[in-house]
């Protein structure tokens, strides 16, 4: 792996005091509308403000504040990021998910630098992130730089939750504020997976899962604990959850998923399976062909449906007449309607289910220049590694911004360290990036942005 160089000068401290910074505002999304951005947003303001730009702070209910503001390009035109590109969307979201100080090696909100470490809720996912660019601007204001696109930046309350006091809520109240805006970019992406030796993979998203998180009812004869019931509304709801959990769902391969399956193939130097893409291995036989790297389509190459919650009953002797429980389901661009069908196999008569949250699946071109221009501003960081097109599992605020006829990306660079797992930072106890990786994601930005 190439030596990492020193940041532009400033840049990358005022990025790591900026991730601190917001870190130390605690803006814990418990769900259900339980939350407060506002700080964070005002601090976000305010460091746009001195930049030189006009930030609009836009409050979508009492503490639920959302953040835009637009940068003028020069308007030059290089490999497809010029003026008839049109506007660039860069999102990012202020909320984070509970922690419980109890069960971390140092407080999740303390925002502590410890040998060369930033410690903190959201110093992953992603107020990393949204540091990088507010340190961006604040450097391009004093050295007279701009991107050759126009630029909009969003921070956003809310994606935590559901969007609804966030994207969502901007999208439908405020669609102005991303007049032009033809592509967005946003979490999560670009960051360094070792997959063997010699082998650093960089997944850059171009796809998400849909979220279909299911409420299923189960209605039956109440009757009293002691005697025969052949209507049993938990026994008809549990056989249906039974099924469900147990299901092997087949394996699909979207464009971006079967793009991302050979491209780690052939970094790892193995031949991916003859039917694979014809779904005919089970999703088994694909991932062990691929060694390591399958870790990275693992999640995306079938939908999947996962029971998560159950409710029934208020007395043990007593046999309710309903019984409740709920899925969290993600399905893959293009298999909506085998989703729907599988559902209904699964629930069978006695069971109805429903969408309790839903949100589409996307897919944006693979060979658009944005693509293509992430890329080089990666290996131009980390020559000899590979970008690897990447199919999220999960969602972001890019189901909304997509709303506005967006083609939307994930790609939050960052050079990582060997033995440095991504994945358990999210959401995870003793969440930390290294100070040296939020560096090398400054450079990789700003020569992304600026062409």
């Amino acid at each position: 792996m190439p030596e990492l160089r020193d940041a532009t000068p400033g840049t990358a401290d005022l990025a790591a005091r900026f991730a601190a910074d917001l870190i130390r505002i605690d803006t814990t999304n418990r769900g259900g509308g339980d939350a407060q951005e506002r700080p964070a947003a005002e601090y976000v303001a305010a460091r746009l403000a001195e930049a030189g730009l006009q930030p609009v702070l836009l409050e979508s209910a009492p503490g639920r504040a959302n953040v835009v503001a637009r940068i003028s390009g020069t308007g030059g035109d290089s490999a497809g990021a010029g003026a008839g590109a049109g506007a660039l969307l860069l999102h990012g979201h202020l909320d984070v998910v509970p922690a419980d100080p109890a069960a971390w090696s140092v407080h999740p909100f303390s925002g502590e630098i410890r040998d060369g470490v930033l410690w903190g809720r959201g110093a992953v996912d992603m107020k990393n992130a949204d540091a990088v660019l507010l340190a961006l601007v604040t450097q391009w204001a004093r050295d007279g730089g701009r991107p050759r696109r126009d630029l909009v930046l969003a921070f956003t309350a809310d994606e935590e939750d559901t969007a609804a006091f966030g994207a969502r809520w901007l999208v439908e109240r405020h669609p102005e504020l991303f007049e032009g805006c033809t592509e967005a970019v946003g979490e999560s992406g670009a960051f360094t997976f070792h997959a063997g030796p010699g082998q650093r993979l960089y997944p850059v998203a171009s796809a998400e899962r849909g979220t279909a998180w299911l409420k299923l009812t189960a209605h039956g004869r109440a009757g009293h604990g002691a005697k025969p019931n052949d209507q049993n509304a938990v026994t008809r709801l549990a056989g249906a959850i039974s099924r469900i959990g147990g299901y092997a769902w087949p394996v699909r391969l979207t464009p971006t998923v079967s793009a991302a399956v050979d491209a780690i193939a052939t970094a790892a130097g193995v031949r991916v399976p003859p039917g694979a893409a014809a779904g005919e291995l089970t999703a088994e036989e694909l991932l062990a062909a691929l060694g390591p790297g399958a870790a990275l389509v693992a999640g995306t190459i079938r939908n999947s449906a996962n029971p998560t919650m159950l409710r029934a009953g208020y007395k043990l002797n007593v046999i309710p007449g309903e019984a409740v429980g709920y899925v969290d389901g993600r399905v893959l661009p293009g298999f909506e309607e085998e989703f729907r069908a599988t559902l209904d196999q699964l629930t069978g008569p006695d069971v109805r289910w429903e969408y309790a949250h839903q949100e589409v699946p996307l897919e944006a071109p693979l060979d658009a220049g944005i693509m293509a221009s992430m890329a080089r501003a990666l290996l131009a960081e980390d020559p000899g590694s590979t970008v690897v097109p990447y199919c999220m599992s999960g969602g972001t605020d890019a189901k909304q911004f997509a709303r506005l006829g967006m083609a939307c990306y994930g790609f939050t660079p960052l050079v990582l360290p060997e033995g440095y797992d991504y994945y358990a930072m999210f959401h995870g106890t003793d969440e930390r990036i290294p100070l040296s990786a939020l560096a090398a994601g400054v450079r990789i930005m700003d020569r992304f942005l600026r062409g």
